[in-house]
């Protein structure tokens, strides 16, 4: 008997001025699986002096780092590991000194990478990992350093990085640890100017839609939803957080419900970079996007997962992974289309990513049945919840799940979500139910034909009285569906024609 042969390992260490990460991960059905992270705060910025020299104890820090890290790339193939060094180690005047303890230990060469190189792994990290579609901004603020990404696909259009980070400027600007007006604007106004050279270009360029991929935005993002907000990042909501930073009087007392004692010190600087940012570029929003450097590096090493749907790659992982009927999945989804387009379309939903969140969770939703048919629902919904999906935000994994958990029988109105508006969510959790009764006896050729047509939030289904004699079990469930949807105050009307 032969022995199964284990899928290969990948790690990512990023060196970065803040902290150091290890990234580890599996290639596993066509997407990578994460098998661990380790984060250690070594503060590399924080070291270097008035001549740009590390001292001696930050290296210390680094090196000490570096000996945890190097126990996991024992395991891991030489061609399977990348390992870079960011701002931090771009600037130090005796980076030699570092690297050359530091590749010792590690028993591996360290890259360290130009600004631009920084900038241009940054996007493949988000455009692997992050959903939409168009032209893309990308800002991820570092401890020394932030890279604006203007890109297309996999393809990135303009690269800067600028020399400003959550670090340096909570050195430069909060020095005195003061959370007060004078310093938040000094910070912002310097912050403008180091992006002043960069606006004509960018702004000429042009985005479709903007995404943060730092610390910086993620603890912004946790903030958020511990305050009961949506995931979407505005002008409005960072200037609500700066008020509420400056209710504390030092660094050291600031507490803001949602932000980690770990963030907490450099949070002020990072935001008033983010805040100098919307206000030069006049970013409307942004969302938190799923990757950056770490996971760049591990996606240029790990060969054939280029494919510009990030959102079809990883429904066609989770299918593969869970062994889900994916012929008819895409049933469900046709079919769900086809209601959706007869009602009215993105016109009666009111939002263009309602037919993808639609057609997601047809693709998905029996996948709790991988677990129990019983409980299949509640199951779905806590697999969809809680894995890593590519290209679907926090908020799109949270709506997935409670669709999935409503996909049959009982229906309950939908909790608090901030995938689509209130309205919105209920007609494609509607249109989902209808879709898996029609279709439930998983073959195309034996579906109805039908009418679907919506006044309002009233909808009216006909369907063939000859086709419903003859499928008296759809019938049934058709008409209880009927009921239960007009209890819960969605109006449906089932007409044998």
């Amino acid at each position: 008997m032969s022995q199964a042969v284990s899928s290969p390992l990948y790690a990512a260490i990023d060196l970065g001025s803040n902290s150091f990460h290890m990234l580890i991960v599996r290639h596993i059905e066509g997407s990578v699986q994460t098998m661990a992270k380790i984060k250690r705060k070594v503060r590399l910025a924080a070291g270097l002096d008035e001549h740009n020299a590390l001292s001696q104890e930050a290296m210390q820090r680094g090196w000490d780092c570096l000996s945890l890290f190097a126990e996991r790339l024992q395991d891991i193939p030489d061609e399977n590991i990348r390992i870079v060094g960011t701002a931090t180690l771009r600037t130090a005047t005796n980076v030699d000194a570092f690297l050359a303890r530091a590749n010792t230990i590690l028993g591996h060469p360290i890259e360290v990478i130009s600004g631009e190189e920084e900038a241009a792994t940054i996007y493949k990290g988000v455009a692997h990992t992050s959903g939409g579609m168009g032209r893309r901004l990308v800002v991820d603020i570092g401890g020394a350093s932030t890279e604006l990404i203007i890109g297309e696909g996999f393809e990135a259009k303009a690269l800067t990085s600028l020399k400003m980070g959550c670090v340096t400027w909570l050195e430069r600007h909060f020095k005195d640890r003061q959370l007060n007006s004078t310093n938040f604007n000094n910070a912002i106004h310097a912050a403008k100017q180091m992006l002043e050279p960069i606006l004509e270009q960018y702004t000429a360029l042009g985005w479709d839609v903007c995404v943060g991929a730092s610390g910086t935005v993620q603890a912004l993002q946790e903030i958020m939803l511990a305050q009961g907000m949506d995931e979407v990042i505005t002008l409005a909501k960072l200037k609500r957080l700066q008020k509420q930073a400056m209710l504390s009087d030092h660094l050291e007392e600031l507490e803001i419900e949602g932000l980690t004692l770990e963030r907490a010190l450099v949070f002020p600087s990072g935001l008033s970079i983010l805040i100098a940012v919307f206000e030069s570029l006049n970013i409307e929003a942004m969302t938190l996007a799923g990757g950056a450097l770490r996971e760049g590096l591990v996606y240029e090493m790990v060969a054939g997962l280029r494919q510009d749907d990030i959102r079809a790659r990883t429904i066609t992982s989770v299918q593969s992974r869970y062994q889900l009927d994916e012929t008819y999945a895409d049933q469900v989804a046709t079919l769900a289309s086809k209601l959706l387009a007869q009602c009215g379309g993105d016109e009666w939903v009111g939002e263009p990513q309602a037919e993808m969140l639609l057609r997601s969770v047809a693709q998905l939703h029996e996948i709790g049945l991988s677990i129990d048919f019983k409980k299949g629902g509640e199951h779905s919904a806590y697999l969809l919840q809680h894995l890593d999906l590519p290209g679907f935000t926090r908020a799109q994994k949270h709506y997935l799940g409670e669709l999935a958990r409503r996909y049959r029988e009982q229906l309950t109105s939908l909790p608090e979500q901030h995938a689509l508006s209130s309205s919105s969510s209920k007609r494609v959790l509607r249109l989902f139910r209808l879709a898996v009764i029609l279709s439930h006896r998983r073959n195309p050729a034996l579906e109805p034909e039908f009418a679907l047509s919506a006044e309002g939030d009233k909808l009216t289904l006909s369907i063939s009285n000859a086709w419903l004699q003859a499928n008296p079990l759809t019938y049934a469930e058709l008409e209880l569906e009927a009921n239960r949807q007009t209890d819960i105050g969605w109006p449906l009307t089932l007409l044998a024609s």
